[in-house]
């Protein structure tokens, strides 16, 4: 005869006799493993349901002195965290287009192409505004400015430098395949008349979402003469959106695989 457990999805094994050789303390070893593998895919399956809205990334470096450009080690950090989730991202730094260009084709090298509509690019820092990477950014006064994919995108994030001295608030707003907008405000800084450490900042901001597509995102400004820089955006499609566990998660898991690996060794050993 075969005893079989159900651990969770997966099934184990073993003689009937030598399952009851183990005993008490064998079940409660089962009951265990089966108890923390069940709560580590539970957390899973949870944090799936409560990714089905954009999951958002948020890092700011303020400017201390107004000179630039300056270090953006926080900024890096959140760009670093939204790549995680992503596989072959894309991203364009505007880096071929001459300099005051106000329409700008964007080719993010993972098959998905743009249009930038509503400010232009400049090549020499200006007013607290540069570059991320050289020499190329993207600089709008508009209290709009928008960016149309060539397909739907999942995923996107970008820099962005000298927002909020003059009390912008900076918000960017989704319209997916249905034509329904989604708007998400970004936590910048605000200052006003041009102060620090808002004056010469920067920021990333980056989303993905694992149910909804995306054609274009509109930028907003709450203040019309505050104007904000804009590089290496970077997009991802449904496909390349793989968010990494929660490592929490990833403890409950190996905790479970580990039971599993003693109640086999048990088995041997009574053998």
């Amino acid at each position: 005869m075969i005893y079989i457990a159900f651990l969770c999805g997966m099934v184990i094994a073993y003689p009937c006799q030598t399952a009851m050789r183990k005993g008490v303390s064998t079940m409660k070893l089962l009951l265990s493993t089966a108890s923390t593998l069940a709560l580590a895919i539970g957390l899973t399956a949870a944090a799936g349901s409560a990714q089905a809205a954009p999951v958002t990334f948020f890092g700011e470096d303020g400017n201390p002195t107004g000179n630039v450009p300056i270090a953006h080690p926080n900024s890096d950090a959140a760009q670093a965290s939204f790549f995680t989730n992503l596989i072959g991202i894309g991203t364009d730094g505007f880096d071929t287009v001459a300099n005051g260009t106000a329409t700008v084709p964007v080719t993010f090298g993972n098959g998905i192409t743009a249009t930038l509509t509503g400010g232009n690019i400049q090549n020499t820092a200006s007013a607290g505004r540069f570059a991320i990477s050289s020499p190329n950014y993207y600089n709008t006064f508009s209290s709009t400015f928008g960016i149309t994919f060539s397909g739907p995108i999942a995923a996107f994030g970008f820099y962005a430098t000298d927002i909020g001295d003059f009390g912008g608030q900076l918000t960017v707003t989704l319209t997916d395949t249905s034509n329904v907008t989604t708007t998400l405000t970004v936590p910048n800084l605000i200052g006003s008349g041009g102060s620090q450490p808002e004056n010469g900042s920067v920021l990333y901001f980056g989303f993905y979402d694992t149910s909804d597509t995306y054609t274009s995102i509109t930028f907003g400004n709450s203040n019309t003469s505050d104007g904000f820089g804009f590089d290496d955006f970077s997009v991802g499609t449904l496909e390349q959106v793989q968010p990494a566990p929660e490592p929490g998660t990833l403890a409950l898991i190996g905790s479970g695989l580990a039971g599993m690996a003693a109640l086999r060794r048990q088995r041997k050993m009574k053998q």
